[in-house]
């Protein structure tokens, strides 16, 4: 039975308030044409908020609406809970399954995402329900809720993380059903026997079901390992951030109103993201980021066993590489290979180099002098183009 996590619930606030974050917050997209319009838009958003949860490192609100003036990590969780809702089966205990910290600078004009992969052994710490010890890193939120996935993800990288949230299923599907579907390359057939789920190779825009299906896909791409299914994640958020930024997406009123509602609706978020303004400053501070200096990277780990059971360690040295890159504030250059994705021929132009090689792509961003990382991690900028794995058992 999971450990439910602290919460605070924010005061109810007046509709002034929400409806200049709204509007002048959100990119500066104008939701209605009229003042009534926009408060009944921004009082539906805000009263969408789930319970906030209290994190050690809170962040603090913006004073002014704005970008975010200094670089802020973020934690990211997409629970398996479920809900409740039948489609998904008997979930049992909740997981974080996907577990992804974002690195938002708007100094440096970066962001890094950092994944790390659901069956890394780390110390599970800060949690409610005592000291577990060593586990797989997607029981935190099973002994602890989004708290102690924040305090063990800080214990593993020694970064402070002042913001957080977890958003569950239902959360990808109205999501990318805001943004109307977005475009994957898939290598070889996907044949998911243990999810039933079924795709083509070729070029997809999947949204709603499918969208979440290709994202919780392991056993029909690659070797079946989360290694691969982490590639296939950041593939999808790579191409994603194409989109909203190639088509004018935060510039529309319609998708901009229902990505913020898709949002509050089916996610929890820490007290300090819970707040509109906030939320718009760092959407003014991600605009600015060009998509050459967002790179999407993995957690480096290694097979090993823990009492018999497989997982993966976290490779310590390498890792503080980029650990320390983002401490420091500074943009990073992948090295190693898309994560067992294929290239399939030039990046987008944007900002972005040609890579060295379609094995291991050097993607340079801009700004402050970028940190070289090691080639045992994985990953690649929003600029290049990947497709899946192909199965290969």
């Amino acid at each position: 039975m999971s450990i439910p996590a602290r919460h605070g619930r924010l005061p109810r606030r007046g509709p002034v308030k929400p409806v200049v974050a709204l509007l002048a917050g959100i990119l500066g997209v104008v939701l209605a044409s009229t003042a009534s319009v926009a408060a009944i838009a921004a009082w539906q958003i805000t009263n969408s908020f789930d319970d906030s949860v209290d994190i050690q490192g809170e962040g603090e609100a913006p004073p002014t609406i704005g970008p975010i003036s200094g670089a802020v990590n973020i934690l990211l969780v997409g629970s398996d809970s479920g809900q409740g809702n039948p489609a998904y089966g008997d979930r049992g205990e909740t997981l974080n399954d996907v577990t992804i910290l974002l690195h938002l600078s708007p100094l440096s004009h970066s962001a890094t995402v950092v994944s790390l992969q659901r069956d890394m052994f780390v110390p599970i710490v800060g949690c409610e329900n005592g000291n577990p010890g060593t586990r797989k890193i997607n029981e935190a939120l099973y002994y602890g809720g989004l708290a102690c996935a924040v305090t063990t993800v800080e214990a593993l990288t020694g970064l402070e993380i002042g913001y957080a949230a977890k958003i569950e299923f239902d959360g990808v599907i109205a999501m990318s059903n805001a943004l109307g579907g977005v475009e994957v390359c898939v290598a070889d057939a996907i044949h998911d026997l243990q999810i039933g789920f079924d795709l083509d190779a070729g070029t997809h825009t999947l949204q709603g079901w499918d969208a979440l299906q290709f994202l919780r896909s392991r056993h029909g791409v690659g070797d079946g390992s989360d290694t691969t299914r982490v590639s296939n994640q950041q593939l999808f958020l790579s191409a994603m951030m194409r989109k909203i930024k190639s088509e004018g997406t935060l510039t529309n009123p319609l998708t901009v109103y229902a990505l913020a509602k898709a949002a509050a609706s089916n996610m929890q978020l820490s007290t300090s993201l819970s707040s509109l303004d906030t939320m718009a400053s760092m959407a003014l501070a991600v605009k600015d980021i060009p998509l050459a200096n967002m790179v999407f990277v993995s957690y480096p780990a290694g097979a090993t066993q823990v009492n018999g059971v497989g997982g993966v360690a976290p490779r310590k040295a390498d890792a503080k590489v980029l650990m320390d890159a983002i401490a420091a504030d500074l943009p990073v250059i992948v090295t190693g290979d898309p994560g067992g994705g294929v290239v399939p021929g030039d990046d987008i132009v944007e900002t972005a180099p040609t890579p060295t090689s379609s094995a291991a792509p050097t993607i340079a961003p801009e700004g402050p002098t970028a940190v070289e990382l090691p080639s045992s991690i994985q990953g690649q900028a929003a600029t290049q183009q990947t497709c899946t794995a192909g199965q290969t058992f």
